[in-house]
């Protein structure tokens, strides 16, 4: 308890000297403050993963009641990853936002923001009282806001911001319908109340984790609540588009498992409802991800991509739950929380590697780069290892989770029931194409950025940044590549936050069993791959030593002056892909034809739009403009009809009250008919 107050008094202390500090110090107290929480935090975290609890409970006030702090093996794994992510973001943020040193109220903002905004991820994880886990998701809500409109200049960047406030607040209606329901029942806000209304009346326990479902979904991520994403993640600044990607949206992911123990609903109705769900955001997400030009949009739709492999993985784990099936229950727990990791780390590093490139062309545009793995060498090689990861390639990080995914699904499938195995077909094709299109949307990405040569002239020197700006990527690739050899090691500090889920469950033991024989197998492979490549190497490098290298333009294919425009352009190294799934597609097309035997300039683009946000957004918002649009007439500027308008809501409210029986005893009689 005392940490915890003397992390508060930190906090205060820090945000209040932070604008009175001049130059580069700013940032360097702002990580400090991150640093110091990280340390507090992380050292109950690790005590929980290790098997002991713990609870404080603060007295609060009249309004909140006691506000009780409890960590346990859920909130330890959340907790560690969010600070994983935050030191490393935020030491590559230093150097990253040395560029906008001049903006020097931005940047003193810009650095109180992050530092609240870490200490509202750590309280919601911990925080079990109502009233006061509103509070910091509110201030969680308003910091990102900030942190997303740094560069406010610019349009597109304030409507991002504007789109996610709005949206996160929509969340927080959902949040405070499911909290103010168990309160008005229970007459308090303490977590533990939720789960003795649920027990009690269980005919309610779907409806109530669906008010919450919807709350978290979009916070998450998850289709159709995904619209805000693609925006606010292409507007931050790239180091905070890591953090936002890394943890931010996955504490949706944690309340939905934080709810799962809280209201205990119908796990296998549940578990069907989260599955069909993430198999469609899983889908949607990478077919939208292909189609984009802008790097750090593609990145944000692999988000929604990625947030649909941990639903499914959280799915499959309800539905273990439900049919009190202890193995296929860990696997799929387990597959989510190992995922949530890992695409913490590797999205968190293909941010960063965008945020390099961005610094350097200046440009995020992939049809305007190319060449580029010449000039940034290290920021390729990172990309390459991160884009391995998230497409689920072995031996990196991301393999491993997806792995427990499909040998849940091979276990649910000898035990299941015709709608069973309908399910599962369902989920392992989703899963398939997932992996599949994910692919072909990474090979896109670095082929074109990367390979090739340069798609325009830069004038500005081209090179990788100082390597203090890229030792946080080495650490992150590091964590990537350990996770994919040793995944052994790692599933064993999952072992307590998936008992929290299984504990009731027989066989409990079974789980680590069934794990360790599967992935000991893998982890052999996978170091025996690595042995081979680097004996193939030192082979290659036996024979050639003595060879003299000679250097060459590459074949031309019969052009004599090569030029950069016969290249692949990203749009046409999907052009089949696009015209298969142009149904679920929303593409706009600006061309102008090349005609005669002395053309003018020809050109063709394709601009890309969110289908489901055109339906479930656009269109309703444009069928109410038009509703409001036919009582324009109210307004029309005389001063006379203002003065009646006044004077007609003058004489009804004094007539109401007069007239109040009269119209009750009228609606009555209305109602007898």
């Amino acid at each position: 308890m005392i940490l915890i107050k003397a992390f508060i008094v930190i906090l205060v202390t820090v945000s209040a000297l932070i604008p009175f500090i001049k130059g580069n110090a700013k940032g360097i107290l702002a990580f400090t403050a991150i640093l110091l929480n990280t340390l507090a935090s992380s050292w109950f975290a690790v005590q929980c993963l290790w098997g002991e609890n713990f609870e404080f409970i603060f007295k609060g006030s009249y309004i909140t009641g006691i506000i009780p702090v409890r960590i346990d093996a859920l909130a330890a794994w959340f907790l560690i990853i969010i600070n994983f992510v935050f030191l490393t973001g935020s030491f590559y943020g230093l150097f990253y936002m040395k560029v906008y040193s001049n903006q020097k109220n931005n940047i003193k903002l810009h650095a109180v923001a992050l530092i609240w905004l870490h200490a509202a991820l750590t309280g919601i994880c911990v925080i079990q009282n109502s009233i006061v886990f509103l509070i910091a998701w509110e201030v969680m809500a308003f910091s990102t806001t900030l942190l997303v409109i740094f560069e406010h200049e610019k349009t597109a960047t304030i409507k991002a911001g504007i789109n996610y406030l709005i949206q996160s607040h929509v969340s927080i209606i959902f949040l405070m319908l499911g909290f103010i329901w168990v309160a008005f029942k229970q007459g308090s806000y303490d977590f533990n109340a939720i789960t003795v209304y649920t027990t009690q009346h269980p005919e309610i326990t779907i409806l109530m984790f669906l008010c919450f479902f919807a709350a978290f979904a979009i916070k998450a991520g998850f289709v159709p609540f995904h619209t805000w994403l693609p925006y606010a993640h292409p507007a931050a600044p790239a180091y905070f588009s890591g953090i936002m990607s890394g943890v931010m949206i996955k504490i949706g992911i944690y309340g939905i498992l934080r709810m799962l123990l809280i209201i205990k609903p119908d796990y296998t109705t549940i578990g069907y409802i989260i599955l069909i769900i993430s198999v469609i955001s899983g889908l949607y997400g990478v077919m939208l991800a292909i189609i984009q030009h802008n790097l750090k949009k593609l990145l944000a739709y692999h988000s929604i991509e990625n947030i649909g492999i941990i639903g499914i993985g959280i799915g499959i784990g309800c539905i273990g739950m439900g049919s009190a099936n202890q193995l296929l229950a860990g696997l799929g727990f387990a597959a989510a929380l190992l995922h949530t990791l890992n695409h913490a780390l590797f999205k968190s590093l293909l941010f960063y590697t965008a945020g390099n490139i961005y610094q350097a062309t200046h440009t995020l545009n992939i049809e305007q780069l190319g060449g580029l793995i010449k000039k940034m060498p290290q920021t390729a090689v990172l990309f390459l290892i991160a884009a391995i990861a998230i497409c689920g390639i072995p031996p990196f990080n991301g393999f491993v989770s997806e792995f427990l995914i499909y040998s849940g699904l091979y276990h649910w499938l000898q035990l299941a029931s015709l709608f069973s195995s309908i399910a599962i077909g369902f989920t392992i094709l989703g899963m398939v194409m997932i992996g599949g299109l994910a692919m072909l949307c990474f090979t896109k990405a670095f082929g074109v950025v990367f390979l090739g040569n340069p798609r325009m002239e830069f004038h500005q020197v081209i090179k990788d940044p100082p390597f203090l700006q890229l030792l946080p990527l080495y650490i992150i690739t590091v964590f990537i590549v350990s996770i994919g050899i040793f995944p052994m090691l790692f599933l064993q500090l999952l072992s307590r936050p998936v008992l929290l889920f299984t504990a009731d469950l027989p066989l409990q033991h079974a789980f680590q069993l069934k794990t360790a024989e599967v992935l000991q197998p893998f982890s052999w492979a996978m170091w025996g791959l690595i042995l081979l490549i680097l004996a193939m190497f030192t082979i290659r490098k036996i024979i050639t030593r003595k060879q003299k290298q000679s250097i060459a333009t590459t074949w031309g294919c019969g052009y004599i002056v090569p030029s950069s425009k016969i290249q692949y352009t990203a749009n046409s190294f999907v052009r089949s892909y696009r015209k298969l799934f142009r149904p679920f597609l929303l593409l706009y097309k600006n061309t102008r034809e090349i005609k005669g035997i002395f053309p003018d300039k020809g050109y063709y683009a394709t601009h890309t739009y969110d289908k489901i946000e055109e339906w479930l957004i656009d269109r309703p918002i444009r069928a109410f403009k038009s509703l409001l649009s036919r009582f324009l007439f109210l307004q029309n500027g005389k001063l006379q009809f203002y003065i009646l308008y006044g004077i007609i809501f003058i004489v009804s409210i004094i007539c109401i009250p007069l007239f109040y029986e009269k119209i009750i005893q009228f609606i009555a009689f209305l109602n007898q008919l």
